[in-house]
């Protein structure tokens, strides 16, 4: 249908679900970078987590190795710092628009005490000692220090970022921006560590000058819209003044326009006014901060009722595996991997119809040819916390 008058929940959920290769898989000639890229990234502080969140969205018979043959053999995929400063697996031919768009928004207050922060004389030090260290080369977080701090000074070494109960070098303070700049990315594990290494050439996307932030807001539009300036601005943990004035810009220009989504005034790119007719339908098992959780707005529709106090931690959506029923959270699930098996505890918070208990089972053997197991299907209590 064309939107005429007020969108529905139902309607701009079923929409998402389809671009977002949830309401079925993509054919099986769709890539794992093309699944990434409707999903607009796929969070990769947990590289499991990403393999599966890609891999559940590809045709049957697609597993983990696939999407790692992606990112170590093709080079199709990044792995890299995205949205939030948080690590993505990002399409390598949509980097320049990634790095453009993400370098020009703009940054809130340095977290840290005077004595902590870098100024940003020694922030653009940092940033140009990292791409000269990784240039031809891939080191580990060690390696890398030492490299930095032989290029600018012991300063940069110094133990006083407080992180993860721990205190690391005040250089660290700024690798996401590296990441942002496409002087860094992460490179092949070397045994249990990770290295770095600078981004491949893309050979793809060129951003013409002073369309980076358009053409972003516009992509992220047709996968989640339509969005507030405010919501648009959580997941990219950004000013929410900002980006009320970055959409006052677009829709000035006639690049995005205002639509009515359950009284709320929300935008979607201009001309995409096609919506479905129907709901969403089937059900899905999504895995740490998939893409869909985390981006989907409103939060309050999506994790209705007891999906609210159990799928969330804090308000943050991710920290929990999700299940989605007809589009909306109902459960949480957790899985524990043993040799070539993995069970598949689910917690579910609504009764499920013959059908959807039949779709879920088809989710957990997926869910296990994702991970090249084998799985077993448990409807319990999940008494794991929190993804921390």
């Amino acid at each position: 249908m064309t939107t005429n008058g007020t969108l529905t929940w139902d309607a701009v959920c079923a929409r998402r679900a389809e671009r977002q290769f949830l309401a079925g898989a993509a054919a099986p000639d769709v890539p794992a970078a093309e699944v990434a890229s409707a999903m607009r990234g796929a969070h990769a502080q947990v590289l499991s987590a990403a393999e599966l969140s890609v891999g559940l969205r590809m045709a049957a018979g697609v597993t983990r190795s696939d999407v790692r043959a992606a990112l170590l053999d093709d080079r199709s995929l990044v792995k890299t710092y995205g949205p939030r400063g948080t690590v993505h697996l990002l399409p390598t031919r949509e980097l320049p628009l990634w790095w453009a768009a993400l370098t020009a928004v703009p940054t809130g207050p340095s977290p840290f005490p005077p004595g902590v922060r870098l100024t940003e004389e020694q922030a653009g030090q940092v940033g140009a000692a990292i791409g000269e260290a990784l240039d031809g080369r891939c080191l580990t977080l060690d390696e890398l220090g030492e490299e930095v701090v032989a290029r600018t000074g012991p300063w940069a070494g110094d133990r006083v970022m407080p992180a993860f109960q721990d205190l690391w070098p005040r250089w660290r303070q700024v690798m996401h921006r590296a990441g942002w700049a496409g002087s860094l990315c992460f490179g092949p594990d070397r045994g249990r560590k990770a290295t770095y290494t600078r981004p491949p050439r893309t050979g793809g996307e060129t951003v013409a000058p002073g369309d980076a932030l358009p053409s972003f807001v516009l992509r992220h539009l047709r996968a989640y819209g339509p969005l507030t300036p405010a919501q648009f601005a959580r997941w990219l943990a950004a000013p929410a003044g900002w980006a009320t004035a970055l959409f006052g810009e677009l829709a000035a220009a006639g690049r995005i326009e205002e639509v009515d989504f359950e009284g709320t005034r929300a935008w979607v790119a201009a001309g995409d006014t096609e919506f479905p007719d129907g709901p969403p339908r089937g059900v899905r098992l999504l895995p740490y901060f998939d893409a869909f959780a985390v981006a989907a707005q409103p939060r309050e529709r999506l994790f209705p009722g007891p999906a609210s106090g159990r799928a969330l931690a804090g308000g943050q959506a991710g920290n929990f595996p999700v299940l989605l029923v007809d589009g909306v959270v109902a459960g949480v699930w957790h899985q524990r991997r043993r040799g070539r098996r993995t069970t598949v505890t689910v917690e579910v918070l609504r009764s499920l119809t013959a059908r959807q208990e039949r779709e879920l089972g088809e989710q957990a053997e997926r869910v296990g040819e994702v991970l090249e197991a084998t799985a077993e299907l448990v409807l319990g209590k999940v008494t794991v916390g929190p993804h921390a």
